[in-house]
């Protein structure tokens, strides 16, 4: 409980100091996954975003229609952003994985491409059960490893490197496991791989020394070339220019009463 608690703590420091980044980053501000993730919570009269971050998907609700959307967040700057940011959303510094609210309060609950920072993602999964409502919907986005385990290592090796906040990313089975053991019932699921360019994604994690850097670029570029190939590396005048990153979307549903 005590290295939860100080890696969460960390994690909430490291993305409070980055969160003008994070507003700005092309990978979390648009896309059709982002378009899809509201699009499955039209219908939805109060809706959760968990693990905010700057505020993209919980703006995507209230233009989604949503009247009433509430974003939360571990980092007390990630919700000042997001309240700042798209008008209609109403903050709440939360943890993920105990979350403050009482059972059945939301129709819809989101989270993007956060939860690979959280320790104990199964929790998590039974706290959205718990504060959804009976046919409530579960829209979840994140990074995902390919069921091989070599690719799959490397993908968290990097990761880490870039981000010592950065947990684990599981397969999409693994997600539907844990969704499926809190009672929900899988829907939709959606593959997709997003450009991602590699020096703004160095660039948005603020803590990071020229030295910490270097390791990451020697590391992603000195890989394996199916690794190269998997993710699709592309250098551009022997720099690496951009990278590939797997995501996965799930529409789950919790039961009816």
């Amino acid at each position: 409980m005590e290295d939860g608690t100080n890696r969460k703590a960390a994690t909430a420091d490291s993305f409070g100091a980055s969160a003008e980044g994070y507003l700005r980053s092309n990978t979390h501000r648009e896309g059709e996954d982002l378009e899809l993730l509201a699009a499955w919570c039209d219908e939805a009269s109060w809706a959760l975003d968990v693990a905010t971050g700057a505020g993209h998907t919980a703006g995507a609700l209230v233009d989604a229609g949503i009247p009433n959307v509430v974003a939360s967040d571990a980092s007390h700057s990630m919700v000042a952003t997001s309240v700042d940011s798209f008008p209609g959303v109403v903050g709440v510094v939360a943890d993920a994985e105990r979350l403050p609210f009482p059972p059945e309060t939301f129709d819809a609950v989101t989270c993007r491409i956060a939860a690979h920072h959280f320790p104990d993602p199964e929790t998590f999964v039974n706290e959205v059960s718990r504060v959804l409502r009976p046919e409530g919907v579960f829209a979840l986005e994140d990074n995902v490893v390919p069921d091989d385990d070599t690719l799959g290592s490397f993908l968290n090796h990097v990761e880490e490197l870039r981000d010592p906040t950065h947990v684990e990313s599981y397969r999409t089975s693994t997600w539907h496991r844990w969704m499926e053991n809190s009672g929900f019932a899988v829907a939709e699921t959606e593959q997709l791989v997003k450009r991602i360019d590699f020096q703004a994604w160095i660039d948005r994690i603020r803590s990071l020394d020229a030295e910490q850097k270097m390791r990451v670029r020697r590391t992603v570029a000195g890989a394996p070339e199916t690794v190269l190939d998997f993710f699709d590396v592309r250098f551009e005048d022997g720099e690496i220019e951009s990278f590939g990153s797997p995501k996965a979307l799930i529409r789950a549903r919790n039961p009816p009463e």
